[in-house]
C-alpha cells in the first residue's frame, strides 16, 4: 500500500547499518567473510558497502573494507531523529483515520 515502500527502503537501510558495524568490528573485512558474519548472500553485502563507500563512511582497501577516517556517523543519528519526527507526526495524522 502507500507505506510498503518506505519499509522495503528502511529494510534496505538497516542492512546497511548491520553491515557497517560488521566492518567496525572486524576491520578490515572482505565480502566473503562479512556475508558469513552477517547471514547475509554476497550481492546484497556488496550492494551495501557500494551505499556505504558512496555515502563516505567506508573505504576499501586491498585488505577489505574499513570504516574511513573523519566519516561522519553523527550524520546518521541525526537522520534517524528526522525521519522519528516524520513517523511520529503521521502516526498523529492516522489517529482520526
Amino acid at each position: 500500500m502507500v507505506l510498503k515502500k518506505a519499509k522495503r527502503e528502511l529494510e534496505i537501510v538497516l542492512r546497511h547499518i548491520r553491515v557497517m558495524k560488521a566492518v567496525m568490528k572486524n576491520q578490515p573485512i572482505g565480502i566473503f567473510k562479512l556475508s558469513e558474519l552477517t547471514n547475509m548472500p554476497k550481492h546484497k553485502v556488496r550492494y551495501s558497502l557500494r551505499v556505504l563507500e558512496q555515502s563516505g563512511i567506508i573505504e576499501p582497501t586491498q585488505h577489505g573494507a574499513v570504516i574511513k577516517e573523519g566519516a561522519n556517523l553523527n550524520e546518521l543519528k541525526e537522520d534517524l531523529e528526522e525521519i522519528k519526527r516524520l513517523i511520529k507526526t503521521i502516526e498523529e495524522e492516522l489517529k482520526d483515520v
